[in-house]
């Protein structure tokens, strides 16, 4: 005959299971709210995606060796903008510092609050792509039927010249795409989501 189970010892063992479980669940919400910001941080450090770059000053040194910086303006499906480059592309040399400008009409009848995503392609460009000033940085309302001029303060830093992954490239594309801000329905009011 088999002594009885020590009650004590399954109650234990009871609580260390719910313990357990409960620490795995509370792990788990914690990481997927981390997840995003994790992300961000990540591919801004290290270009993953395209992600360019921020620079707080001009490049240290200039080389001789030219890029072709190209530009391409999108826009959010239902946005109510026209949105475009100034100028298809340039050609700047490595630590140059670049002046791009993009125009933005909004089409609508109300003032829209919206901001840029942006990405570099190829995606390896990301990391040397740094951006000194850029409308992209914050979100900006734009007035009914408005258009302005956006610009884009820029340098290609002269490091990829020495990156054995990276040295080849000799076009990078800088892609902007223009979005309305959640809750905003295509004529500029709130969603009857968001009221």
């Amino acid at each position: 005959m088999s002594p009885a189970p020590d009650k004590a010892a399954q109650s234990k063992r009871h609580a260390l299971s719910a313990i357990l479980v409960v620490g795995t669940v509370l792990t788990m919400l914690s990481l997927s709210f981390a997840a995003v910001p994790l992300y961000k941080a990540f591919c801004k450090y290290t270009g993953w995606g395209g992600t360019t770059q921020v620079a707080k000053n001009a490049a240290s040194k200039i080389l001789d060796q030219k890029v072709e910086v190209r530009f391409d303006a999108n826009t959010g499906t239902g946005a109510p903008f026209e949105f475009k480059p100034a100028k298809t592309s340039m050609s700047v040399r490595l630590g140059e510092t670049g002046l791009a400008f993009y125009t933005l009409t909004n089409l609508s009848d109300h003032p829209i609050v919206a901001q840029a995503t942006y990405n570099v392609t190829p995606d390896k460009a990301g990391v040397y792509f740094q951006k000194i000033q850029c409308f992209c940085f914050v979100p900006k309302t734009f007035a009914p039927k408005e258009s302005v001029e956006l610009p884009v303060l820029f340098y290609v830093d002269p490091e990829i010249a020495s990156d054995p992954d990276a040295k080849e490239v000799k076009t990078i594309t800088l892609s902007y795409t223009y979005f309305g801000q959640p809750g905003q329905n295509a004529a500029g009011g709130k969603s009857a989501a968001a009221r």
